[in-house]
């Protein structure tokens, strides 16, 4: 090769060597995990914070035996919390979503037939399906809800654009904080996977209608003095993310 041809393959080895790059990166697939959705603030799934507060969330409610239950041990523990609800039994139950509000907890949408979102027929139906359990809640003498969590915690554009259009912030819950309730482990391994790990800002997951004996109702007895010997105070996921943003504000 002469001079000349090897200036040209120099040069034209540097070209590729720019443009390859941009290429492989425009055409790469978005990977439209945690991270992704996280970073642009469109799913919450905890709030770390300076404060100790904690979020507790129950999924799939209300049931007339286990939510009662909660509701009454949370009052004698003046402890708020978020009950992601299920708009068919909002309205079969209407007076349970009434006590949730009148003592002070939130009540976010949970859809109304529990459809997961790799289950979703077309968005118009999902849509639907939001906007109906939005109106049991309603109904129920709550107000429109603010939060929304997809069950299962399955989230894919169709959950987030849909959410995002009828004006929800979309909150899942800390992984550390998953404490698997619905599939009845024992109480003490509920117990043991809140208080081992518990973290400011934390959104702890259980759920208020379990299939078979609860066994959280009896695990909440035991977490919840030991975190307020620790403490914590336990706020709705609203108040937490309030007092997150607050903080933030304060910041140098």
């Amino acid at each position: 090769m002469n001079l000349i041809g090897f200036k040209i393959a120099v040069a034209a080895a540097a070209f590729m060597h720019l443009v390859y790059p941009m290429m492989n990166h425009s055409s790469a697939p978005v990977v439209k995990d945690r991270a992704y959705y996280e970073a642009r603030g469109d799913i919450v799934w905890e709030a770390p914070i300076k404060e100790k507060l904690i979020a507790l969330t129950f999924d799939d409610g209300p049931d007339r035996n286990e939510t009662a239950q909660i509701l009454d041990i949370l009052k004698k523990h003046k402890a708020k919390a978020t009950f992601f609800v299920l708009g068919k039994w909002a309205k079969e139950r209407p007076e349970l979503i009434a006590r949730e509000i009148a003592e002070g907890h939130e009540v976010g949408n949970h859809t109304f037939y529990h459809t997961f979102g790799d289950q979703i027929q077309d968005e118009d139906s999902y849509f639907k399906e939001l906007a109906d359990a939005d109106q049991a809640i309603e109904d129920a003498g709550g107000v429109r809800p603010t939060l929304f969590r997809p069950p299962g915690g399955v989230y894919n554009d169709v959950v987030v654009k849909s959410a995002q259009a009828r004006g929800y912030s979309i909150v899942l819950w800390s992984w550390h904080q998953d404490t698997g309730d619905w599939n009845r482990p024992g109480k003490q391994r509920i117990i043991n996977k809140v208080l081992r790990n518990a973290r400011n800002g934390d959104i702890v997951l259980f759920h208020d209608n379990v299939h078979g004996k609860s066994q959280t109702i009896e695990a909440l007895e035991h977490i919840l003095p030991e975190l307020m010997k620790q403490g914590y105070r336990f706020v709705t996921v609203s108040e937490l993310l309030e007092a997150k943003q607050r903080e933030e504000m304060e910041l140098p």
